[in-house]
């Protein structure tokens, strides 16, 4: 028995070995090559949105100013347009911005400035670099897109398989019930009724992520319970919905597989119902689950902006939706570009994945 167990993981192991010296290491390589071309046709096309709208920062500015009554000097007005590229052509603008996002030479005044050499631009409404404004909510965002998303598999997938395993069952029912809920509504309201009930069994609404006096003092061991019950609303809210589709695709998936002639060929040879169920239907069916990994990040980083402003969590959603209508374009420009590059890795991961799973799939001539 124990021989058996030595081979199987010896297997296991070599097989995960051999799946990695043959093609899937230049497929890798290759892909992260095209990422960069990608990225900088991503760039123009993020560039040429955030400028349809009408107008620009500076003359959002000066309404705001005007709507107050005050007045702006036209000599001023025209030194803003120039500190931040506005008086120049649609195409020079694209240029300035994209070259100094790759590099920044020592001798600006941005580099003597911010000691960066690579230039994001200034952020109108942040007062701030917009490197600096990113770095202060994407350690955050990531965290808590990463931390849902496992929450949501970890949920979806067992709950998918139960339901399919036991189709027309109470449970099944019951599941397929919370499905078409999840689904149907809204997060911004789902959170709003979290809060309610929070607050009336509670005494605390659990509004955002830190309390007060983990703002003043960090969060450490003495206050990790307050964090982590915090957490449950944002779990609940923003990871409901891709939940119940996670659940509703697997579940149709396993049924399809279950029901494959090569499912009965195993049970006939003796094969156990667990070993046909985890390791070949579950293999089969979890292929567009993985394929949707890239979508899911991207919903999951800017999907939930309305979810995220009532739940008062500063993420990169809200800032977004700040910077768009104030016409913020740099700032907007770049968090979407941050945005693709997470979409580019979540799709290169799930295609790696895919390749693991199924056999079938191959990235060059050959079979595997």
């Amino acid at each position: 028995m124990n021989d058996e167990k030595t081979k199987e993981t010896g297997g296991f192991f070599e097989g995960i070995a051999s799946f990695f010296r043959r093609d899937l290491v230049s497929y890798i390589i290759k892909r992260i090559l095209a990422i960069f071309p990608s990225l900088l046709l991503i760039s123009f096309v993020i560039f040429v949105v955030i400028q349809l709208p009408p107008g620009d920062y500076v003359s959002a500015y000066i309404a705001k100013l005007t709507g107050q009554g005050e007045q702006m000097p036209p000599e001023v007005i025209e030194q803003l347009r120039a500190d931040f590229d506005l008086d120049k052509p649609f195409m020079l603008q694209y240029w300035s911005w994209i070259k100094g996002i790759i590099w920044t030479p020592s001798n600006t005044t941005w580099y003597r400035l911010y000691g960066s050499h690579h230039n994001w631009k200034y952020s109108f409404s942040e007062g701030k670099p917009v490197w600096t404004v990113i770095r202060e909510y994407l350690p955050l965002t990531v965290g808590l897109t990463l931390a849902v998303m496992i929450f949501q598999y970890l949920v979806s997938i067992p709950l998918a398989v139960y339901s399919a395993t036991h189709q027309y069952s109470l449970g099944d029912y019951l599941l397929s019930f919370i499905g078409f809920i999840g689904a149907a509504v809204p997060g911004f309201i789902l959170a709003i009724i979290c809060m309610i009930l929070a607050y009336k069994w509670t005494g605390n609404p659990l509004v955002g992520l830190f309390s007060k006096e983990m703002l003043e003092n960090g969060v450490h061991w003495g206050n990790i319970g307050e964090f982590l019950k915090r957490l449950i609303i944002p779990f609940i809210v923003l990871g409901l919905g891709g939940t119940c589709g996670t659940i509703r695709s697997i579940r149709a998936q396993m049924l399809d597989e279950i029901s494959q002639p090569y499912t009965l060929t195993a049970r006939a040879k003796g094969v156990s119902e667990t070993k046909i169920i985890w390791k070949y239907c579950f293999r089969a069916a979890i292929n567009p689950t993985v394929t949707g990994l890239g979508t899911s990040l991207s919903h999951l980083f800017s999907g939930s902006t309305v979810s995220a402003m009532v739940l008062n969590i500063m993420i990169m959603g809200p800032v977004l939706y700040d910077a768009l209508l104030s016409q913020d374009m740099y700032l907007a420009g770049a968090i979407v570009m941050v945005q693709a590059f997470l979409v580019e890795v979540g799709i290169l991961l799930a295609d790696i994945g895919l390749a693991f799973l199924d056999p079938r799939i191959r990235f060059s001539g050959g079979s595997r």
